[in-house]
């Protein structure tokens, strides 16, 4: 059994429905993102186009070790002639497959995973969040031209950067939607093309540094019941209109005449819902599209945003945990750069639909993100070296304690915070003074 096709069966079957092919990223489903992209290739190959999903996939498992040992480490070669495969190949083909197929799969497949995770209702709405992320990418002229860099008054400094937003599901962690572009693209433009991905029934969780009206009325509008929810900016003006309880009511907020040059559409006032909680004796503020108090409770509406911090936390299991800490990414051309990103979140899902079937088989009320997130990848890992070794008889054993060992996966109650948060300088290695006595 060759290792991408054990890697298919952990990631792809139900405790009680061995199969030996993968169903969700299936030749018909990577045929699918190929046609969809003008993806093709005339001549038979040591190394075919199905295969370099693979490769792109075990990129992000194996972010480790060369192309060409992750080629050798799956069996993703076709084994027909010469058994080696040239480093040079790896690459030419990684260019033929391209950035636009790797990322019609992950759309195709987050679809389809979203479906079959049968996430729970806040309210009859699903929980989704929206942040950004930035990506480090190899120092090369190539990615310093489509990425840039960060800057201050002495000019640019430190690598090429890709700044990326992602909408996120909070209940399984499983991604949505993301797009990117180069580090100097505002975030908040970022986000306003995510606004058609949205889910309708839904509620968006928002960082307070994605307050931007017009962005808010985009999200409400384009699609049906889509509310967001974020903090108050600081300084706001607003006119309450109506008061719908205590600390609870609506306010109206009006646009400048430069948002509504920025955004089509947007009115010269929107109607808007304030709540006001005190948390550990601080008032905080939070503003909502969902205006209806009788349906949206004010105490459940406060009570809400203390998860948007998942996303953070999804954001941490990918960047910590699946790249193994690996500050820089990999590719040294723009294109590769987003192949291998698409690639990260294809396999980001991947784990985390893993861990939606392993919350599945448990006794009890589990939600998939309340499951260790590096577990689950040793998980995964210790199949990937056992399976393909392993006999047809003896699968269906292994996978039956692969979702017995998900009950050890079952993280604690989260602790309270201990100490206020702070960001600690980082102290140098070397002296600060050149006075300094041995210098002299």
């Amino acid at each position: 059994m060759e290792l991408s096709q054990a890697l298919g069966i952990i990631n792809l079957t139900a405790p009680d429905d061995v199969q030996t092919l993968a169903d969700q990223l299936s030749p018909d489903l990577i045929q699918q993102a190929f046609s969809l992209t003008d993806t093709v290739t005339l001549r038979k190959r040591k190394l075919p186009l199905e295969s370099m999903v693979w490769l792109v996939i075990g990129m992000a498992i194996f972010n480790n070790k060369p192309l060409s040992h992750i080629v050798n480490l799956m069996d993703i070669a076709d084994r027909t002639g010469s058994p080696f495969t040239a480093p040079s190949s790896v690459v030419a083909r990684r260019k033929t497959l391209g950035e636009d197929a790797v990322r019609v799969l992950f759309e195709l497949t987050q679809q389809h995973w979203h479906e079959e995770a049968r996430h729970p209702l806040w309210h009859g709405l699903t929980l989704n969040a929206v942040d950004g992320v930035v990506w480090r990418t190899p120092d090369t002229p190539d990615n310093a031209n489509a990425f840039g860099k960060a800057s201050n008054q002495h000019g640019e400094r430190g690598y090429p950067q890709v700044r990326m937003v992602c909408l996120m599901e909070l209940s399984s962690h499983l991604l949505r939607a993301s797009v990117m572009d180069s580090y100097d693209v505002n975030e908040m433009r970022l986000a306003a093309r995510l606004a058609a991905q949205a889910p309708d029934n839904s509620v968006t969780l928002f960082d307070r540094g994605f307050w931007s009206i017009g962005l808010l009325n985009n999200w409400h509008n384009a699609g049906e019941n889509r509310h967001w929810l974020l903090p108050l900016r600081k300084g706001t003006q607003y006119e309450v209109i109506r008061r719908l309880g205590k600390q609870d009511e609506l306010i109206m907020l009006k646009t400048t005449v430069q948002a509504r040059k920025q955004w089509a559409g947007l009115p010269d006032e929107l109607i808007v819902r304030l709540i006001r909680r005190k948390v550990n004796g601080v008032e905080r503020q939070v503003v909502t599209s969902m205006t209806d108090a009788m349906r949206y409770p004010a105490a459940s509406v406060a009570e809400l945003y203390k998860h948007r911090w998942e996303i953070e936390l999804g954001y941490r299991e990918t960047k910590q945990f699946l790249m193994g800490n690996r500050w820089t990414l990999r590719s040294k051309l723009p294109e590769m750069v987003k192949q291998e990103l698409w690639g990260i979140l294809l396999t980001y899902n991947l784990v985390r639909y893993q861990m939606v079937k392993m919350a599945f088989s448990l006794k009890g009320e589990y939600l998939p993100y309340q499951l260790s997130f590096s577990g689950a990848i040793s998980e995964i890992l210790r199949l990937l070296i056992s399976l393909p070794w392993a006999s047809p008889g003896a699968i269906p054993g292994q996978l039956k304690q692969f979702y017995s060992n998900a009950a050890m996966l079952i993280l604690p109650p989260r602790r309270e915070r201990e100490y206020p948060r702070e960001v600690r300088e980082k102290r140098s290695k070397y002296p600060l003074k050149n006075n300094a006595s041995h210098l002299k």
